[in-house]
């Protein structure tokens, strides 16, 4: 049976840690120069009908080092973007592909695709879910705090794709989670029942990001609207004032706390210069980790 990665709930804890620990091997090989053609000869198509720059770079760069063929396919220049079905898309991807990456809007539309596909799909973003990023910043964790298990974790801004994965992520790896989100911009409610139901009293939700942070061991953001938000950026800035991570809203979290944020950052809004380039941020080594975790993923799936 082909196994797919659309979001982090149809993979057990043990899965998930084994994916982490294969990633950090493959990071320490990479840094070793020692080679890892895991997908020779193989080739993954890697979809796009939103804007990239980490998640482009990262997968075709990875699938190179793996020693396999990463083949770019934009909505623009694919039958995709002008109305083919997913589910023909899907078939006859099947036929030429080892495997399929796909950054797109809909969690449906990846679900969809994996349907009808012989061969594994990666959800690379949707607007539900963003499990590759989260793989990524549970390494960036392990390798500053040694373990994820025992931490509490914080989110300041928008109930999006990213806190709707660091929900999946906490109710799975049974951490305690703390998000904070003004009225109106709150997680899935499905994601969130799911949750609370897998995991009671591991997650809390409030308005106030300073009960969210207060005591956190990692502290996480996000741009206030994400792509295909932009026309509700005005309206956005006053819901999310207070909302900025900076020194002072900082200041709350333990002293040897780190800071997470996906990139890009939109310095000034949801996070302030002096936080993202201060001693607490470990964002560069979490953008870092993408490529490995990434890596990780591919390799286990695509056979």
């Amino acid at each position: 049976m082909t196994r797919h990665f659309l979001a982090l709930h149809d993979y057990t804890k043990n899965e998930l840690d084994e994916m982490l620990a294969l990633a950090a091997d493959l990071k320490r090989k990479q840094q070793e120069r020692i080679p890892h053609r895991l997908l020779d000869g193989k080739t993954v198509a890697l979809i796009f009908e939103k804007a990239s720059t980490r998640t482009r770079v990262s997968f075709e760069v990875g699938v190179f080092q793996l020693g396999g063929h990463g083949l770019f396919m934009s909505s623009g220049t694919s039958q995709m973007g002008r109305g083919e079905p997913i589910k023909d898309s899907a078939r006859v991807m099947s036929r030429y592909c080892d495997g399929v990456m796909i950054r797109t809007f809909g969690q449906e539309i990846v679900d969809e695709f994996a349907r009808y596909s012989d061969i594994p799909v990666i959800n690379g973003l949707t607007d539900l879910f963003h499990p590759c990023q989260i793989m990524a910043d549970l390494q960036t964790v392990i390798e500053r705090k040694n373990s994820y298990a025992g931490l509490t974790f914080a989110w300041v801004g928008d109930g999006n794709n990213m806190a709707n994965t660091w929900i999946e992520a906490a109710a799975i790896f049974g951490f305690a989670l703390r998000l904070a989100c003004p009225a109106g911009y709150e997680p899935d409610q499905n994601v969130m029942a799911w949750a609370q139901a897998t995991a009671p009293g591991l997650i809390s939700l409030t308005t106030d990001p300073r009960v969210a942070v207060a005591g956190a061991d990692v502290v996480n953001t996000d741009v206030w609207a994400s792509m295909g938000q932009e026309a509700e950026q005005k309206e956005r800035e006053k819901a999310f004032a207070g909302y900025c991570l900076d020194d002072a809203l900082l200041s709350l979290a333990k002293p040897d706390c780190i800071v997470l944020h996906c990139l890009p950052a939109h310095r000034g809004e949801e996070i302030s210069d002096s936080v993202i380039e201060g001693k607490h941020s470990v964002v560069w080594d979490e953008a870092e980790n993408r490529l490995h975790i990434q890596k990780a993923i591919m390799a286990t799936l695509i056979k």
